[in-house]
């Protein structure tokens, strides 16, 4: 006989929801960045974040109990990965996609139910009567910063791990289509000091592309260009990199994009997609999966895909060979070469 069927999966991820608010709620009030200064103990992490005493020590205990926090002789400290991802102050802070994530998605997705039934957007869109999504985040000046920021947070373990993985030796120029505060492009100029190129995106994104290049000393390799890649031409260069922008469309706006690419690529041109691909069979890769239901609550058409769905795409286009490099974490690469 085999083992009893156990529940404990189920309830895990009915009840996920409990984990990740009492994470982000850590986020959203700096815990972690707090406790980079050194272990502190549940009252004076208290009295610096304004917490209740109700709450405060099942609070701790409960990030300890998921690994994100250590505890000692009645001290917390970080856990290694916060430590290293959600100090604010390391270079390696991914916490501004969960910043994002607790001030917009985790509302959103309390209507999933509605977007699997009626297969529309369930995000500002909903609530302003129809329009588009990046119209809406664009048009406030404190919200965009706050979803590049968000975007930067995404991409940019990808960034370094594009930077070491593709033969950046073979080329002298790239620019990223859709670059948002340009955090792949700063990771790539700064592992490859040969290199120039810079970012292509709607004119509301220079003032904070440009800030983010200069605070790492990369004003005169990095430039912004202003644009709209879904009516606008691409800037040429040697290489084009398309970073978490094909999931945002639908099957159509896919192939024009790519299009454009191959047209904007010289000869021995490269494009770089990178996303949370999903598996080729379809069962293994959940987080692609949950990017591709995030779409699904965020836009009219986008949609996840594997890699084989990408390479047939670009193939579409013209271009002569693609192939699929993982990244690490959760992200892959495509790459094709005209």
């Amino acid at each position: 006989m085999g083992e009893p069927l156990n529940p404990g999966k189920i309830m895990d991820v009915g009840l996920g929801f409990w984990k990740s608010k009492t994470l982000l709620s850590a986020i959203e009030m700096n815990l972690f960045t707090l406790l980079a200064a050194g272990p502190l103990s549940a009252e004076a992490i208290r009295e610096k974040l304004r917490l209740h005493p109700r709450g405060t020590r099942d609070f701790l205990d409960a990030l300890v109990a998921l690994g994100f926090l250590e505890r000692e002789d009645g001290h917390y400290r970080n856990s290694p990965e916060t430590a290293a991802f959600l100090d604010k102050a390391q270079p390696g802070y991914i916490g501004g996609i969960l910043e994002m994530a607790n001030a917009r998605l985790y509302k959103f997705w309390d209507s999933l139910s509605e977007a699997l039934r009626s297969g529309q957007p369930q995000n500002e869109v909903k609530s302003t009567g129809g329009g588009d999504l990046f119209g809406a985040l664009y048009a406030d000046p404190q919200r965009l910063k706050s979803f590049l920021q968000g975007m930067t947070g995404l991409s940019r373990m990808s960034g370094r791990a594009i930077a070491a993985k593709f033969p950046w030796d073979r080329y002298r120029s790239f620019i990223d289509v859709g670059a948002a505060q340009g955090g792949v492009p700063v990771e790539v100029a700064l592992a490859h000091p040969h290199l120039s190129g810079g970012g292509f995106d709607l004119p509301q994104v220079g003032p904070i592309f440009e800030e983010y290049a200069a605070a790492h000393g990369l004003a005169e390799r990095l430039r912004f260009i202003a644009g709209d890649f879904m009516k606008d031409r691409l800037p040429q260069a040697e290489v084009l990199i398309m970073g978490h922008i094909l999931h945002d469309w639908d099957l159509g706006q896919k192939k024009m994009l790519l299009g454009k690419a191959f047209e904007a690529l010289p000869a021995g041109g490269a494009l770089i997609v990178h996303e949370a691909l999903i598996d080729d069979d379809r069962s293994k890769n959940a987080f692609g999966l949950m990017m591709s239901l995030n779409m699904l609550i965020e836009t009219p058409g986008g949609f996840d895909f594997s890699g084989a769905d990408c390479i047939g795409w670009m193939k579409e286009a013209g271009f002569k060979d693609a192939y699929v490099e993982a990244l690490g974490g959760p992200d892959a690469m495509v790459v094709a070469l005209k």
